[in-house]
């Protein structure tokens, strides 16, 4: 006689569940491949195909992947991931992304958030939040995405549906995010954004500056002395902060501002490193090849071919 084997039922699933609603719901806001800001810093993507690296400046963000994944490189450091991990950056930085798992049955489908520091910081001091003090923590980082995040994230996009309800709800979904972040193992990155003194708010203000004025000679014991730190001190914790120093810093945002001008703008190669202040062109046609694998002409003439590529009939 056969012995019965029992089943036992696996259980219940809820993130499973929540991340393939996530997905459907990105899918209804974005019915083919591209990107929309569906309210004021929120947006989603949707893309059926691996792409080539992606030269950008980060926001201050949160991203969740509800299908696909992404990895992300700044400076020498490289982060991956997945519909199991979200990301978070607290400043602004140069960064080169890339889809790396993506097809047009299952395509990548991901949301960014943007973090507004005033919300962080009133979200702070409403939770009674000490404001402890890290100040070499580097801006950007993955971490796992725990069942609670994923909730709200999704109830955040359900509410897409109702856009009065939207209005009102949206805000405190918003600040349940930002809350969860803060009680997460990211919550000392999260107070880069509302930090009032010490050397993280310093960063974020060089940062700003460097941003601001990439096209100017960098001087920096000016900026350090601006600040308010030493040249050494500015050194090592701009390095801690952002990964890059920061005439490295300064030189990606050169070259990718360089390198949208002669895409859009359809400027020549010595103009467009002259407006970002490369004075010789040999110079800046030396550094953009090292950058972006092609000189000038060739790499803008791939992209350009790429974009045609990808056209929608």
């Amino acid at each position: 006689m056969k012995s019965k084997i029992s089943r036992i039922p696996k259980p219940f699933d809820r993130s499973e569940i929540e991340r393939q609603e996530l997905a459907e719901a990105i899918l209804r806001e974005l019915p083919r491949d591209g990107s929309v800001e569906v309210k004021p810093g929120l947006t989603l993507f949707r893309v059926s195909a691996p792409t080539e690296p992606v030269y950008g400046v980060s926001d201050s963000c949160f991203c969740v992947i509800a299908q696909g994944a992404k990895h992300v490189m700044i400076g020498e450091d490289r982060l991956r991931y997945d519909p199991n991990h979200y990301l978070i950056c607290t400043v602004g930085l140069p960064i080169i992304s890339h889809i790396d798992v993506a097809s047009p049955k299952e395509p990548y489908l991901g949301l960014r958030l943007v973090l507004d520091p005033a919300v962080v910081t009133s979200t702070m001091v409403e939770s009674g939040f000490a404001q402890r003090q890290n100040d070499s923590v580097k801006a950007i980082a993955v971490s796992k995405l725990d069942s609670d995040l994923l909730n709200a994230c999704l109830r955040l996009l359900r509410l897409l549906q109702l856009p009065e309800q939207y209005r009102v709800l949206g805000p405190l979904v918003i600040r349940e995010i930002i809350y969860r972040l803060l009680t997460s193992e990211q919550g000392h990155r999260m107070r880069h954004l509302a930090t009032i003194g010490g050397h993280a708010h310093r960063m974020v203000r060089a940062v700003r500056k460097l941003r601001e004025d990439f096209a100017k000679p960098l001087r920096i014991e000016e900026v350090a002395r601006e600040i308010g730190m030493s040249v050494s001190g500015f050194h090592a914790h701009f390095k801690a902060v952002t990964a890059m120093s920061p005439l490295q810093f300064q030189k990606e945002l050169r070259l990718q501002e360089a390198r949208r001008l002669m895409l859009t703008k359809s400027l020549d190669a010595a103009e467009a490193g002259f407006q970002v202040g490369y004075d010789d062109a040999s110079h800046f046609s030396r550094e953009y090849k090292r950058h972006f694998g092609d000189p000038p002409v060739r790499d803008i003439q791939h992209l350009r071919e790429l974009t045609l590529i990808t056209e929608p009939a």
